[in-house]
């Protein structure tokens, strides 16, 4: 921003160098129009709520499966360790962003690691964005016409209104109706609204888990001397799932570019509110709904109640709601990436936003249709690029721009080297634990009839 308005003054002095009568009126045009950019972003706590939604999305749920997968000590170390990683990443990105003079994340891996860079991390960014669409869509489909039916049990004898407890109908409602207007947006920072109630039905999930949990028939209740495991034997799937539970690093500089006045420190606080903010959240969830199911937690946890829970069926409602509130987020990543990749250089065009909107909107809600379980390809999708997007990406990035002379193991470079190689072993490990799931019947896909 300084750069800009040094560029603004020294523009204007040469045109009052050149037109001597213009020269107390270009300047004050010029002031105007930058002030009039700087109120068009949002605040703090519009960012907040965008980056602490795209936090706390469909993976808060799997966590407390990952405590059980590491085990309840283990579990707990690698949320917080992981929280404090992924908060120094977000920033890591933006950084390095000030480092190139990029204003993407694209632009920053192609200044790096030129177009093999540029590839990787479109590649990357489009399928964890993607795969979360549809994710998202399946998930609205798996809790809202499960509510509906639960409240109007006879609603399937009546004409018409039968369709609300179609699954298939609910995904085309909320996607066509709800997720598409608010995908029009050209600026993020406009759905702040939208995730400020996604973030409220996040809450009342958290709340409705820790106060159902104790009250579960014993017949759903886990095994209470399974409650005190230090270490288990799932602690790189449970990485995976926890990565893909703190992962935005694909929303960062979105994000960062909507803020009123985009700074560093603004962003360092922005970062460092939300990422506390579902800290609290994610603990609060794995640790009251692990306790209760212990051996018997599930990948998702809404789905270890009983389903005339009362309370619980309002989790669920908002849920699916966070989910159709939450995907125009992930459609904002993928249409960027469309635009820098292929059409970087090239002025906005309006018939060429509501194509591209339009056609991922409908490839992601024909998928969510179709099946109810993306299967593997969706674990390598999401998972892997996960951790290339949060751990691997932004280190190799910093170890390149920061201090060109210094080798790799200098002081100042070490912890990036340290989270680059962690992220690529946990690649590695899940890319082949998810390949192996292939060749079982566990990793087929599930079509709904």
């Amino acid at each position: 921003m300084p750069l800009l308005v040094g560029l603004l003054d020294a523009s204007a002095i040469r045109r009052s160098i050149d037109s001597p009568e213009d020269a107390y009126s270009e300047p004050r045009i010029d002031l105007e129009e930058l002030a009039a950019k700087r109120l068009a972003g949002g605040g703090l706590l519009d960012s907040v709520a965008n980056m602490a939604n795209s936090i706390l999305g469909a993976g808060i749920i799997g966590l407390p499966y990952a405590v059980r997968q590491a085990g309840f000590f283990v579990g707990l170390v690698l949320l917080v360790v992981l929280c404090g990683v992924t908060d120094w990443t977000i920033r890591l990105i933006v950084l390095n962003a000030k480092l190139s003079g990029q204003n993407s994340y694209i632009g920053i891996m192609n200044h790096c690691f030129g177009s093999s860079g540029r590839a990787a991390v479109s590649f990357f960014q489009f399928a964890f964005a993607f795969g979360g669409m549809c994710a998202f869509g399946i998930i609205i489909g798996d809790t809202i016409p499960h509510v509906i039916r639960s409240v109007f049990p006879n609603l399937y004898r009546v004409p018409v209104l039968n369709l609300l407890a179609n699954r298939q109908f609910v995904i085309a409602l909320c996607t066509i109706c709800v997720s598409y207007p608010l995908s029009l947006y050209r600026d993020i920072h406009k759905l702040s609204r939208a995730s400020g109630l996604a973030l409220i039905g996040m809450l009342i999930i958290v709340t409705s888990v820790l106060i159902e949990g104790p009250h579960v028939p014993e017949e759903l209740k886990g095994n209470p001397n399974a409650r005190w495991t230090f270490l288990g034997d799932g602690v790189f799937q449970a990485i995976g799932v926890i990565s893909f539970a703190f992962v935005c690093h694909h929303n960062s500089l979105l994000i960062y570019g909507s803020l009123r006045t985009p700074t560093l420190d603004r962003f360092n606080k922005v970062t460092h509110i939300s990422t506390a903010i579902s800290l609290v959240a994610c603990c609060t969830l794995a640790i009251s709904a692990y306790i209760v199911f212990t051996d018997k937690t599930q990948g998702n946890i809404l789905n270890n109640f009983g389903f005339n829970d009362t309370l619980i069926n309002v989790a669920r409602f908002c849920f699916g709601l966070n989910m159709f509130t939450t995907l125009p987020l992930e459609l904002f990543v993928c249409r960027e990436v469309i635009e820098q990749y292929f059409f970087d250089r090239e002025p906005f065009h309006m018939q060429r936003h509501v194509f591209f909107t339009t056609s991922i909107l409908c490839s992601s809600m024909i998928i969510a249709l179709v099946t109810c379980d993306l299967g593997v390809m969706l674990e390598i999708t999401g998972g892997v690029s996960a951790t290339a997007l949060a751990f691997i990406f932004p280190a190799t990035c910093y170890i390149k721009l920061s201090a060109p002379h210094e080798p790799w193991y200098s002081r100042s470079k070490l912890p990036a080297v340290a989270c680059a190689s962690f992220g690529v072993v946990v690649l590695c490990i899940s890319l082949f634990l998810a390949l192996g799931k292939a060749w079982t019947p566990a990793g087929r896909a599930t079509i709904c009839i």
